[in-house]
């Protein structure tokens, strides 16, 4: 029975971000002036050392991957590399409900509203 909560979780926290991303739209668009390039560039070299650091780092290491992966979020932001598109009302709340039910059930085996 716990196997199925916790599978019940991961199939909620997939459908949270597969709503959560419908309207996110990543782009590799040329840029005209030199700076965008190199945030793109930026983003992608600080989310690779980020990910490095979590896996392999240790206790201290891990403290900077945090801080690279959120460097890299912001990076692309930057550079123009995401567009958002609007979203319903709607659908961001089941979005955020589906993740704070799947989260909660992969946790601690319920879900408590």
């Amino acid at each position: 029975m716990r196997f199925f909560g916790k599978l019940l979780g991961l199939l909620l926290v997939l459908i949270g971000i597969y709503f959560l991303g419908q309207n996110i739209i990543f782009t590799t668009q040329i840029a005209f002036y030199w700076w965008r390039d190199i945030s793109a560039a930026g983003s992608v070299l600080s989310l690779v050392s980020g990910v490095i650091l979590l896996l392999y780092g240790g206790r201290g290491l891990k403290e900077w991957g945090w801080i690279l992966l959120g460097l890299s979020i912001l990076l692309v932001f930057v550079s123009g590399g995401v567009i958002l598109r609007p979203t319903s009302l709607w659908t961001l709340f089941l979005s955020f409900v589906s993740l704070l039910a799947g989260f909660q059930l992969i946790t601690t085996g319920r879900v408590s509203f």
